[in-house]
């Protein structure tokens, strides 16, 4: 990892940002599907879940949030129930909900997808798109004019359904040219000269084409584009976001010019990418960095975004894990909802998951051969692992020895080991409900103790099994040898 990035991971300070644009409900009704209906072609789908996240302006918020940034937030919403979850989804990120305008006129934006099995069969849009009545958009300029001081960078989230006036996008752009503000925009729609005096533009390569006509064939024809985003906008840059080929940024008087490449990804899921691109920048950028340096992580941001289903927010603690270990080991280390996401994917691939747990202080022989064990009972192996509270807790003041970060990045190395996550509590209980395992192992010595999670996963067909051990093989054992030989 480079030291510009490190730093910026280890930042104390939370940066203060300003979001405007348009603010989404995302619903995603889940079930599964096994019979076309009697009625029409179409197939049944018999619900099981619904969840709620923050869309459009809202999962910007999210993983600025994530990231530890304080975030401000204006928006319209409806006097709707769908208000009232949105207001709910902020409170839970810890974001405050007095930048949003409740419009009685227009409902709060929502888009409710049917997903079977993680495949959508159907997204069901529900929206008014126009610009805002004169009185809202005195409000929205009311609250931008009263949030705006003092924050780090402006982000402009625009979804193309008519909250950024052009008298919205003026003020904000006219902060920015009155202090040196720096004014991210994520753009939508042909002109982009509505966002001229803006510092950064990001958009994707289909809207760069659509906004340029230029079509982005080589690296060439992508120079000039930036080169004429920038003409257009009065742009100090502009980046073009590039999916499998990375980023590309260029600076208005062509004297920069980056080329960031993307990281090796198994694509899931690109919904949310170009939100967590900007989110990562426009913090990055807030804490000082480089242009570059903001760019490289944001990279990392959008290959962690797209390896989940729906929106996601992603954390500091990802992106170290990322930086620090390479793609192939950081894949594996996930916290819980991330965690929980691949479980279902991979159970509904057919997939047979398998779990255990344990401190993994100190790594030996006698753990690689359990593990290769666990995994041979099925398809995916996910392990567990105490955080270094619960193991100071169980094992005493002295341990652990390594760091809970190191422990989960040595076990993600072991090729038989699929996913790592940690929990915090002395028994994995609630993470093994959470997950809900087709087969549960844990050493033999548990036979008389007691296996924790065995009467949940046996009254979910699951089954446990008590996995060998190796004799003469612990970390206690190997602690107790070190201390004898020593000096």
């Amino acid at each position: 990892m480079t030291p510009g990035l490190l730093d910026l991971l280890h930042a104390k300070r939370a940066p203060r940002i300003l979001l405007v644009g348009d603010m989404i409900l995302d619903r995603y009704q889940h079930g599964t599907t096994t019979r076309i209906s009697p009625e029409a072609p179409i197939p049944v789908l018999a619900a099981t879940r619904e969840e709620r996240r923050l869309g459009g302006c809202g999962n910007v918020a999210a993983n600025l949030a994530a990231l530890g940034a304080e975030v401000s937030v204006v928006c319209v919403v409806g006097e709707d129930w769908g208000a009232d979850c949105i207001r709910g989804e902020l409170e839970n990120v810890g974001i405050s909900a007095a930048g949003l305008v409740a419009d009685p006129e227009r409902p709060t934006i929502r888009k409710t997808r049917i997903v079977s099995q993680n495949q959508q069969l159907l997204r069901i849009d529900e929206e008014k798109v126009g610009p805002p009545s004169a009185a809202t958009e005195a409000q929205l300029l009311e609250r931008i004019d009263a949030l705006i001081e003092g924050v780090d960078i402006v982000v402009i989230s625009d979804y193309g359904k008519g909250v950024l006036s052009e008298a919205v996008l003026e003020r904000l752009c006219r902060a920015r040219q009155r202090s040196d503000l720096r004014v991210l925009v994520d753009p939508k729609g042909r002109d982009y000269a509505r966002y001229r005096g803006a510092s950064l533009i990001t958009p994707n390569r289909l809207e760069a084409e659509t906004a340029t006509g230029i079509p982005l064939n080589d690296a060439d024809d992508i120079r000039r584009a930036a080169t004429q985003l920038c003409e257009s906008a009065d742009l100090e840059a502009a980046l073009i976001t590039l999916g499998a080929q990375g980023m590309y940024c260029r600076t208005a008087d062509g004297r920069h010019e980056f080329s960031i490449p993307a990281r090796a990804r198994a694509v899931f899921d690109v919904t949310g990418a170009g939100d967590t691109v900007i989110a990562v920048l426009a913090w990055a950028l807030a804490l000082g960095a480089d242009i570059e340096d903001a760019m490289r992580l944001a990279t990392v941001g959008a290959g962690l975004t797209v390896q989940r289903f729906g929106v996601a927010a992603i954390t500091r603690a990802e992106l170290q894990a990322e930086l620090q270990h390479g793609a192939r080991d950081s894949e594996k280390v996930l916290e819980r909802a991330a965690l929980l996401e691949r479980v279902q994917a991979e159970k509904a691939s057919g997939r047979r998951v398998v779990f255990t747990n344990g401190c993994f202080d100190v790594l030996h022989v006698g753990h690689l051969q359990y593990l290769r064990e666990a995994a041979s009972y099925g398809d995916v192996l996910v392990v567990g692992v105490n955080n270094d509270a619960s193991v100071k807790r169980l094992k005493g003041a002295s341990r652990p020895v390594n760091t809970h970060a190191d422990r989960m990045s040595l076990l993600a190395g072991f090729e038989c080991v699929s996913l790592v996550t940690g929990f915090a509590d002395d028994t994995p209980l609630e993470l093994i409900e959470a997950i809900t395992p087709d087969v549960l192992v844990k050493g033999e010595d548990w036979a008389d103790k007691g296996v924790v999670g065995r009467e949940w996963v046996e009254q979910h067909g699951g089954h446990v099994v008590l996995a060998k051990l190796v004799d003469g093989r612990s970390t206690t054992a190997t602690l107790e040898r070190i201390r004898q030989d020593a000096p």
